[in-house]
Parts: structure tokens; sequence; C-alpha cells
């Protein structure tokens, strides 16, 4: 059954999913970053440009001929991959092949409409059975 962990507490979802995807990278872990549009999904893979600073997390998009054998795919339309080790949701609904990852990150930040969002897919999630992880990062600065 997918892992599913919450990500509560972010100011900036897409610097903490650079973050998230680059600890998982680090781990050898392959990731898909589900974006929500074409240009979220643009902006995320200028970010993993640059994030961290001084290394490189490599990446393309779901349609690229290297994406089989690339770590950390991204990706606003399909969901098609050939990665099932960690799904990153940017979406404000759940993705609906999450089932296929063996985990899936849900990143919510302190805005009020994404934490409803986020509310909705806990419970969507919660509903059908699986167990969910909550970590809050405001808490983890003090």
């Amino acid at each position: 059954m997918t892992q599913i962990d919450f990500y509560t507490g972010v100011e900036d979802k897409m610097h903490t999913a650079c973050r998230l995807a680059a600890k998982a990278y680090s781990l050898n872990l392959r990731v898909m970053v589900f974006c929500s549009e074409a240009e979220s999904a643009h902006r995320f893979d200028r970010l993993l440009w640059t994030t961290p600073a001084t290394g490189f997390i490599p990446h393309c998009f779901s349609g690229d001929p290297l994406a089989p054998v690339t770590p950390v795919i991204v990706d606003h339309d399909s969901g098609d991959s050939s990665h099932d080790q960690v799904l990153l949701n940017l979406r404000a609904e759940w993705p609906p092949f999450f089932s296929r990852f063996q985990r899936l990150i849900e990143i919510v930040t302190l805005n009020d409409e994404d934490k409803a969002n986020a509310r909705e897919r806990y419970k969507f999630y919660r509903d059908r059975g699986y167990e969910i992880r909550t970590h809050d990062l405001s808490k983890a600065d003090q």
C-alpha cells in the first residue's frame, strides 16, 4: 500500500518540493513531480537547476526520451512514468494514479485555499484506508 506523507506549515511549496526531490535523489529514489499545469512544471524545472545551489538534480519532462533513466521526472499532464517509487503531488486534487507509487508526498502551504484542498485530499486517502503521516515543517526551524 502507498505510504502517504503530508508536509504542512510550508511557506513556499515549490522550494519545499525541490528540497524533498533533492533529498529523495540523494537516497537514490526515483521521483515524479506532478504539477498542476505546464507553466508550473516549467517553473519547477527552472528551480531544479538552482536547487541545491552547489549541486545538480538530474531531471527531465515525462515525454523526454531520457525519462526512463532520469531520477526526477516533471509532469503536468499524463502521469505517465516508468517511475513508481515517489510521487510528489503539487496539484490541488489527488492524482488518480497515486496508488501505483510506493510513496506519495503532499505539501501544504499556509494559504487557506491550499489548506482546504489538502484537507479534501487527506480525507480522500483516509477514507480509503491509507495510513497518513504528517510532518509540520513550521516547527522544523525552531
